[in-house]
């Protein structure tokens, strides 16, 4: 009773109340940073410029990895099956679409988040949603509220889960035992993370790109093996996102409202634009100036949807038309995807288990990182170790555990990071439009007196 009624509060909340509040703040975001998309390809170039002269602990790129770590997950390809499933073939496009629109809140919460960062009496830098509502907005109830999800629900979907799908995959596909996967699993997590944040971003700035890569040339090789179809697939993407389609073509009947739905659902989770996550890490780096970093980070929501997500729908889509023996009408994701794979000669499980495993991996790094910063907050820097050590256990349980209650839970409290982090971008957008403004063209490298972090004595945590 208590599972059916966690799973029916979790469709509540990922249905159109928070899709609606995420991408109409995606719209008015794009309107207010006088359309921030049209800088991506200055933000690439950004991204991989080190700015060493300025205050933080990582560089830009450092921080970058270090979200996408969190971001490219296993929503990069089960969610996209998922959506799929439920959704039809349309879902592709709509989610492809919260992408796009989807960078100017990354932009704008994270610009907020290095605005209003602090710097510890150790010389760390500490930021995110938390201090844009309580130095920014003198709200510190509803910073206290995003921390305390944000430091909870990080043990579900960025531990747990991701735990769990490495050990069954490997499992699965490669018959090694779990207790033997989920040993070497919980040692490699504890020996990164107990570096702190510069071992984490070393491992990532090394694992993503690398990882990343990896999927990428798998999902285009993929795609040249189905080429026979592949314009057939685009052209149904487009139609089914527009008109309601009877099942048929081993895809499930759905409607526009439905597609939609699913196709946003997913964009969202996947790219995490709104929740307020990626800044807990935006606020360390090594940058200049607020809006240099906000635009390093949008490159995230690039990378994760545009890109990986849009490969990933169109292989699966492509594949459903070409091999009729996958069942797209299940409706469940893991299943649909897992046999478009599979069908792919010698790559495609390959292709598969390695985005499972590694995207897996590297999401309980950056969530682990993004746990301590809220916690800290709330703490202090005393409770660092403790936090370590729930999530090292963490791991362990979780990689042997049945975990369907887990997750509806953490999902829950993942879509409701969002509430205040979005309050927090619709109130200060008079500020991020005034910041987006004061750094243009040639002014991007500049540094403002103004922008300097407070001293925080973060010895002494907000609650205690």
């Amino acid at each position: 009773m208590f599972a059916e009624w966690i799973e029916k509060i979790d469709g509540i909340l990922w249905g159109w109340p928070l899709i609606a509040l995420l991408f109409v703040t995606h719209l008015i975001m794009t309107v207010r940073t006088g359309f921030i998309q049209k800088e991506l390809f200055t933000a690439i170039k950004l991204s991989v410029t080190k700015d060493d002269s300025a205050d933080g602990d990582v560089s830009q790129f450092g921080a970058l990895t270090t979200a996408l770590s969190s971001t490219i997950g296993t929503g990069n390809i089960i969610g996209v099956g998922t959506a799929i499933a439920l959704g039809g073939p349309g879902a592709v496009l709509w989610m492809w679409l919260t992408g796009i629109f989807g960078l100017a809140t990354k932009y704008a919460e994270t610009l907020i988040a290095v605005k209003y960062r602090v710097k510890s009496e150790n010389g760390t830098m500490i930021g995110g949603a938390m201090y844009a509502l309580d130095r920014g907005l003198h709200m510190r109830p509803l910073g206290i509220a995003f921390a305390l999800l944000a430091s909870i629900c990080a043990f579900g979907i960025g531990n747990m889960v991701q735990a769990n799908a490495v050990v069954t995959n490997i499992t699965q596909n490669f018959h090694v035992p779990a207790i033997v996967t989920a040993v070497i699993l919980t040692v490699l997590i504890a020996l990164v993370i107990l570096g702190g944040i510069r071992s984490i971003t070393k491992v990532s700035e090394a694992l993503v790109p690398f990882m990343s890569l990896f999927y990428i040339l798998g999902c285009l090789y993929i795609l040249i093996l189905n080429h026979s179809v592949l314009w057939d697939a685009v052209r149904l993407i487009v139609s089914s996102a527009f008109t309601a389609r009877a099942a048929g073509g081993g895809f499930i009947g759905t409607t526009v409202l439905v597609t939609c739905r699913y196709g946003f659902a997913r964009g969202l989770f996947s790219n995490e634009a709104g929740m307020g996550s990626a800044p807990l890490v935006a606020a360390a780096a090594q940058t200049s100036n607020p809006k240099r970093q906000a635009l390093v980070s949008m490159t995230g929501v690039f990378w994760d949807t545009v890109v990986i997500c849009l490969l990933t729908g169109l292989v699966l889509v492509s594949s459903i038309l070409k091999y009729p023996a996958i069942d797209a009408l299940s409706g469940d994701g893991a299943v649909v995807t897992t046999a478009a794979f599979s069908v792919i000669p010698h790559i495609g499980v390959p292709v598969l288990v390695f985005g499972l495993v590694t995207f897996a991996f590297s999401t309980i790094l950056g969530w682990y990182y993004y746990g301590e910063r809220a916690c800290v907050y709330l703490f202090g820097e005393k409770s660092i170790l403790v936090y370590k050590v729930l999530w090292v256990l963490a791991v362990f349980a979780g990689s042997l555990t049945e975990l369907n209650v887990v997750w509806n839970i953490a999902d829950i409290l993942n879509g409701l990071m969002a509430v205040p982090n979005v309050i927090a971008v619709l109130l200060l957008q008079g500020v991020i439009a005034s910041e987006t403004r004061k750094y243009r063209g040639s002014h991007l490298n500049d540094v403002d007196p103004e922008d300097v972090p407070i001293i925080q004595n973060a010895n002494k945590g907000i609650l205690f």
